[in-house]
């Protein structure tokens, strides 16, 4: 049976927010998404510079869904039975989780061995999910039905400018006149990469901040009934028991969008694994970290990422209005098909710009990714286990990304014959795959009627 996000008699409705109070209540995002960026454009050429094995970076790219699977779910289910009158619901979520990622993105780039490196990637990774699950069901706790596009619209600008951001400044500091060479039998990372890593460990704590002390949060609206919930699920037990009920009890909406997701998620990792590398390779003749260009290579790479994310926050703001028009899941259909082309186009040529091209396209789908899927979940689920349905969904993300990082290495050699070129071109056959299977999905647009509305009593 279908389980909407209906209200109950007597809920009380949320005020509409203005432009303003969206954009702080998501400003915490910038700085979680700058260290994203950071991790997304970098990690390849830091194992690479560290003499990892090109076909074993997927695997080295493990902790990501690993720790997304584990720790999401769990800090969604304890949020949602979290209040306190001075810290709120997910604001603790976010601050602890920008502590790990903070200390994480300080040490990465003074990693000197491979292990060193892959073992602060899963701290990262966690750090970075206990901080973006609370973010996503936030849009969920504060918005109403009708708001919420716009919500996750802000977070998908966001995403864009935070990540484009961190893309852009090894550029910005090889201008300045720090040096892009790396020792690489030393294992050498360049000061054009560490740099932005320390940068990246303050603004994930800034941005964070600024939300928690912009934004309040709303009580639950029985206390009472809050209260039971909370001392017959406490602890990790109690979370795990309620994921368990909440996955048996999943909304048909969010069943049809699993092959949505597994199909974009099996594709997209190739992306952030093999897109610097087939810069350097074909663009630049820089198949290995010794090759001479190798380091413009990957520069160049970081710029087709910016690119990418100004893509994503350039179309932000249009997809309400696109999706208004033409509905939640025809908007992501025809993005996911522009992405999946964008993908296509990078094996017409070597030239540096047809990359810098079909990564603009593909960032144009990135901002439907970002935003589309949840709003067509939290129109489906109840209010009261957003936080843990947001934690099972982000599983759907993560598990593709598992079968990639353990089936790729398979492959790579044979189908897609030692060439990373060739995995982004899967990577936009998966897009295609994700496009036609938008049309599995029904929408739900939840009614919000009530018979009194919330007091606006927090920005």
């Amino acid at each position: 049976m279908q389980t909407g996000n209906i209200q109950k008699p007597g809920t009380k409705v949320k005020p509409n927010l203005s432009f303003w109070q969206i954009w702080n209540m998501s400003f915490g995002f910038f700085g979680i998404q700058y260290g994203f960026g950071l991790q997304q454009a970098n990690m390849s050429p830091i194992f690479r510079y560290l003499q990892a094995d090109e076909a074993n970076i997927p695997i080295l790219w493990l902790a990501g869904p690993i720790t997304g699977l584990i720790v999401q779910p769990i800090i969604g289910s304890i949020s949602d039975r979290t209040w306190s009158t001075r810290w709120g619901r997910r604001k603790p979520f976010f601050l602890i989780g920008a502590i790990c990622t903070s200390l994480a993105l300080f040490l990465m780039p003074n990693s000197s061995a491979l292990w060193m490196a892959a073992s602060l990637m899963w701290i990262l990774d966690t750090g970075l999910n206990i901080t973006q699950e609370p973010f996503r069901a936030f849009i969920g706790d504060k918005l109403n039905d009708q708001q919420r596009d716009l919500g996750f619209a802000v977070q998908s600008f966001f995403v864009g400018f935070g990540q484009t951001l961190a893309n852009l400044m090894p550029t910005i500091f090889r201008l300045l006149g720090l040096t892009t060479t790396a020792v690489v039998a030393a294992n050498v990372i360049p000061d054009s990469i560490k740099y932005p890593f320390y940068i990246g460990g303050v603004a994930v704590i800034l941005a964070v901040l600024w939300t928690m002390y912009t934004t309040n949060e709303y009580p639950p609206e029985d206390m009472e009934e809050f209260k039971r919930m909370k001392q017959e699920g406490s602890g990790i037990s109690g979370a795990f028991s309620e994921i368990f009920h909440a996955f048996k009890e999943m909304p048909t909406t969010m069943k049809q969008l699993w092959w949505v997701k597994f199909f974009t998620w099996f594709g997209l990792p190739l992306m952030w694994q093999y897109l610097t590398l087939a810069v350097a390779r074909h663009a630049f003749n820089a198949p290995t970290a010794e090759s001479p260009g190798f380091q413009e290579g990957i520069e160049w790479g970081n710029l087709c990422f910016a690119m990418f994310n100004v893509g994503c926050f350039s179309i932000s703001f249009f997809l309400p209005a696109i999706a208004d028009r033409i509905g939640r899941r025809a908007t992501h259909a025809v993005f996911l098909t522009i992405g999946g082309l964008g993908f296509l186009s990078m094996l017409l040529s070597n030239d540096k710009y047809v990359f810098f091209i079909g990564m603009t396209l593909v960032g144009l789908s990135w901002g439907s990714i970002l935003s589309m899927p949840y709003v067509l979940l939290s129109s489906s689920v109840p209010a009261e286990r957003m936080g843990v349905y947001m934690g099972i969904f982000n599983g759907f993300i993560v598990v593709p990304q598992i079968v990639n990082n353990l089936t790729v290495r398979l492959f790579y050699p044979t189908l897609l014959k030692n060439d990373p070129r060739n995995a982004l071109a899967l990577a936009g056959v998966c897009l295609l795959l994700a496009a036609a299977s938008c049309f599995l999905v029904k929408e739900n647009r939840a009614s919000e009627e009530a018979a009194f509305p919330i007091e606006p009593g927090g920005n």
